[in-house]
């Protein structure tokens, strides 16, 4: 079977020759004579050729899918998978792996699919992605679904350049300063950015002790990450500001050991010094030796 375009093509070579009498290789219609026309034999190679052709263009469609070569569509919903399929046709523009098992997008998912405008992954198990796992994805891609899964952290390296209209909410995810440059830069779907909501939230200063401590979701918890930031909340504000508190502590901590160790320093070199003295005046005084000055004097 030859895939949409290409079925016609296939036809017009193939079927017509089989047909005996249609094709432009039918000796007859090309006025060569009853004697003149081609073998049965060199007919029927030239159609395996030209089918071979054919399905070297179109790919084979990986198990557990099913390949609608006409419109490129690639349907693997609900089959099981644990991983993106390999052997995905060139031709490939529209992607369902909705409903499966997968958990972790590797580098080169998607190598090869330049013609790719829709990519749905909704309703898996993701909650990783390889540095670079949507770098690949042409500037033909339109959508992409990464909603109902299990992502909490993600940044601008691993979804590349991409400008394709991105799903994803009903995710995990934990708001900080990375997540918020994410959002910026991302061609989020409007109808579904209030669902982008916060599992938990970077810890701010006041909020503890403990900075991201993950058995504390911080204080916006709950609360859509596009109303936070359309509220004045500024993640990276907060990041920064913890940041210079911890420097903060930390200098103070490193000027009052200086101190510490300058005061012990004094105080033993005092010590020192004390023994020292105690020890010059703890010896005997030298006998003076009578000069000859004082002989003369003693003589008068």
């Amino acid at each position: 079977m030859c895939a949409g375009w290409r079925t016609g093509w296939c036809e017009t070579w193939g079927g017509r020759g089989r047909g005996g009498g249609a094709g432009p290789w039918d000796g007859n219609r090309q006025g060569l004579g009853p004697g003149r026309g081609l073998g049965s034999g060199v007919i029927v190679w030239i159609l395996v050729l030209l089918l071979g052709t054919c399905g070297l263009a179109s790919g084979q469609c990986p198990d557990s899918c099913h390949c609608a070569w006409d419109t490129g569509t690639v349907l693997c919903v609900d089959a099981g998978l644990r991983e993106v399929p390999q052997g995905l046709p060139p031709d490939t523009v529209s992607l369902h792996l909705e409903r499966n098992y997968i958990r972790h997008l590797p580098e080169d998912a998607f190598r090869g699919l330049p013609h790719l405008q829709d990519l749905h992954l909704s309703h898996n198990r993701i909650n990783t992605l390889s540095s670079g796992a949507l770098r690949h994805l042409g500037p033909e891609l339109r959508l992409l679904d990464l909603s109902h899964n299990q992502l909490s952290r993600a940044n601008r390296e691993e979804f590349g350049a991409t400008r394709a209209k991105t799903r994803l909410y009903h995710n995990p995810w934990h708001c900080d300063c990375t997540l918020q440059e994410l959002m910026e830069t991302l061609n989020l779907e409007p109808e579904t950015v209030n669902g982008i909501v916060c599992e938990s939230s970077v810890r701010g200063v006041g909020e503890g002790s403990r900075w991201e401590d993950p058995a504390l979701l911080g204080e916006h918890a709950g609360q859509p990450l596009v109303k936070l930031l359309d509220s004045g909340v500024n993640f990276c504000s907060l990041q920064r500001k913890t940041t210079d508190v911890a420097m903060l502590v930390t200098m103070f901590v490193w000027f009052f050991m200086v101190i510490v160790y300058v005061v012990y320093y004094v105080r033993q070199n005092q010590a020192e010094a004390r023994r020292h003295m105690e020890y010059l005046k703890s010896l005997p005084s030298p006998k003076k030796t009578p000069t000859e000055g004082d002989t003369l004097s003693t003589g008068f």
